[in-house]
């Protein structure tokens, strides 16, 4: 089963401004939330121009990869 069946991305990013404006002090948010139970699997805060980033990349792994191989290639990665 894909990993977009199993897992919701969520990005919260700390104001209003895009990335490439944001205050390099800002903190943006990361998580990817199991659907069936609704725990969170994986959880960054990221400066913004990373988050931006990384939530695209792992919209794209969520789209192509099967669930074990999504939580093994994520499970490595750190804040």
């Amino acid at each position: 089963m894909k990993a977009n069946r199993c897992f919701r991305l969520i990005v919260r990013r700390g104001g209003l401004a895009p990335a490439f404006l944001a205050s390099p002090d800002r903190v943006d948010h990361i998580e990817v939330v199991e659907i069936d139970g609704g725990e969170v699997v994986f959880f960054w805060d990221c400066p913004p121009h990373t988050a931006s980033r990384r939530a695209r990349e792992v919209r794209e792994d969520l789209g192509r990869m099967d669930r074990e191989d999504f939580l093994a290639r994520w499970s490595t990665v750190e804040a």
